[in-house]
């Protein structure tokens, strides 16, 4: 199956009292582009989230969003700090004996003091906390891969579609050119007829002079490749995976043949047919630009 390159996932789940979103965001580019954003306090998480996801997609600009909230209370130790109250303590008894100023201090306003209290978070485990982090981003790459799936499923049946379209002007073009031949042998005995008028005409002539104008314009081996080149077309849209960059090469291929057969033909139904298989040809290209 193929995928297309734009996509998005979310997940959400709740560990170890810490609600953890991860939002994976894609779209279209040359080569694979991860950008991992969480906060800071878990950076540590940073390059394994980025090389999960590489794991998982091979072309494209893929933007991470990792969110980590408490939803119940940290593991934290408060506890007086001790020189700092008892320096704050000795200032206030020496205000209030220098300058008779009434002693109201209460432990309230004791509080309210810079670092009368020392705060002491417990450490984080990083190897439990980027496993917490990398479970919910499997979710997010499952259910962005999915989405992915879904678009490119229509991207290969509007492939397959616009190649079966070009595989019917092949059609018309190999059955078209013969004829044109035939009208051409036709034109040039009518010209010699109208100059020579009642002399006998050259038959032999008429029919090297055709025989010339055939090989110029002859698509056989054009038309033998466009053939060879779609039906390879078929084959990699069936074994699926990232062909994105094989598609841009065979691309160039088909476009190739068909400028060749543009160039030779020399008629004006030939000349339209090919403009339909450049149509269908263009649009494959932006089709096959969103795929990975």
């Amino acid at each position: 199956m193929i995928r297309s390159m734009t996509g998005y996932g979310r997940a959400v789940e709740t560990i170890d009292g810490r609600e953890i979103t991860v939002e994976l965001r894609s779209v279209n580019n040359r080569y694979l582009d991860c950008t991992v954003k969480l906060p800071r306090m878990f950076s540590f998480a940073e390059d394994s989230v980025k090389n999960r996801v590489k794991a998982a997609v091979s072309r494209g600009k893929v933007d991470v969003y990792i969110g980590v909230n408490a939803v119940q209370a940290a593991d934290v130790q408060v506890a007086v700090n001790r020189p700092v109250l008892e320096s704050y303590l000795a200032a206030l008894r020496q205000i209030e004996s220098e300058y008779g100023v009434r002693d109201d201090v209460t432990v309230m306003s004791l509080a309210r003091l810079p670092d009368v209290f020392s705060v002491e978070k417990t450490e984080e485990d990083e190897q439990k906390l980027t496993q917490d982090i990398l479970s919910v981003a499997e979710e997010a790459i499952a259910r962005y891969n999915a989405m992915r799936e879904t678009e490119g499923a229509a991207l290969e049946a509007d492939l397959r579609s616009r190649a079966a379209t070009i595989l019917e002007r092949v059609a018309l073009v190999e059955a078209r050119s013969p004829e044109t031949v035939a009208e051409y042998r036709e034109r040039l005995r009518q010209k010699m007829q109208e100059v020579l008028q009642n002399t006998a005409i050259d038959e032999g002539r008429i029919l090297q002079e055709a025989a010339i104008y055939a090989d110029r314009i002859a698509v056989d081996e054009e038309t033998v490749r466009l053939r060879s080149h779609l039906a390879q077309l078929g084959d990699m849209l069936t074994k699926g995976g990232a062909i994105g960059r094989k598609l841009d090469f065979l691309l160039q291929e088909l476009n190739r043949e068909t400028n060749t057969i543009g160039s030779k033909c020399n008629d004006l139904e030939l000349s339209n047919i090919v403009v339909d298989m450049k149509a269908e040809l263009e649009k494959i290209r932006e089709q096959t630009q969103n795929i990975e």
